[in-house]
């Protein structure tokens, strides 16, 4: 692996910024500046990208390690684009968002991971998206889309006022730019962004006709999938869920990204960071949740 530069074609930012209530029991309450979309020229990287896989950013002097962003699109002029969320203390993606046309930015040269597996029998994809979780499965959309399979889309996004009682923002990605041809069910959490979250979507039915599941969100999501199987119409579907977690390296080097599964331990940056749901033990990941 070696750093290759890639310059920025367009950086915009596409969602507005999330003003968080400080009332709201959380484990870290910050607000977010907003979401952009960037997309950077890098060929090699581009012609070999899978949906789910990832690539290791360079974020500036400041930054010493580089970030992780999940590849949300390519062309076939052989460039990436990248979604990512800028939290008020994110030194990284504060950096990334304001990069300009023309700019250059360093990245590993290869796409990293493990990504996402469409079987090749599976006719109708379900997609489940909570928050941001739409960044890597635009790009399973789009190539299941290319195949001619039918996609549905559940996604879920923060509706939650701000500490003024005003209301933010929508937080949802905007509908014109989702992939189309597929079915898109939408929700939005209450006020106090305790309620109606992307799992409700998941009503009696709505995952019958699927063969395969694909997720992507925070992993008490994947922890209320794996516990509520029956309940939300998934026992016996094939569950593939795409993990997040602080990477050193992203090349199974420092060990950063273990986590515990039925098989022993396995790294989020080389065996993942798409699994199994049912592979990961979740209660010991995230107990208190």
């Amino acid at each position: 692996m070696k750093l290759i530069t890639s310059t920025v074609i367009s950086n915009k930012r596409i969602i507005k910024e999330l003003e968080r209530r400080r009332d709201i029991e959380r484990p870290r309450t910050r607000d977010i500046l907003g979401s952009w979309i960037i997309w950077l020229r890098c060929p090699q990287i581009a012609q070999e990208a899978r949906p789910g896989q990832f690539v290791m950013v360079n974020c500036g002097e400041e930054c010493t390690l580089p970030r992780p962003l999940s590849i949300h699109q390519v062309n076939a002029k052989g460039d990436i684009a990248l979604f990512f969320a800028v939290w008020e203390d994110g030194k990284g993606t504060k950096w990334l968002s304001q990069r300009k046309a023309g700019d250059n930015i360093d990245l590993l040269d290869h796409p990293l991971g493990n990504g996402f597996s469409i079987n090749p029998d599976s006719r109708n994809l379900l997609l489940v998206a909570g928050g941001i979780g739409i960044t890597p499965l635009y790009f399973l959309a789009k190539q299941g889309g290319k195949r001619g399979l039918k996609i549905k889309l559940l996604r879920g996004a923060s509706g939650e006022s701000k500490p003024s009682g005003e209301r933010n923002p929508s937080q949802h990605y905007p509908e014109e730019l989702l992939p189309s041809g597929i079915d898109v069910k939408t929700i939005t959490s209450s006020k106090d962004g305790k309620r109606d979250m992307v799992l409700d979507l998941l009503m009696p039915g709505v995952a019958d006709s699927a063969d395969q599941v694909f997720a992507c969100g925070p992993a008490a999501m994947y922890r209320e999938m794996a516990q509520r199987k029956q309940e939300l119409g998934l026992k016996g579907k094939p569950i593939q869920v795409s993990m997040e977690m602080r990477m050193g390296c992203g090349l199974g080097v420092c060990y950063a990204c273990t986590v515990r599964t039925r098989s022993g331990l396995k790294q989020v940056c080389k065996d993942g960071p798409v699994f199994e749901l049912d592979d990961i033990i979740w209660d010991e990941l995230i107990p208190n949740c």
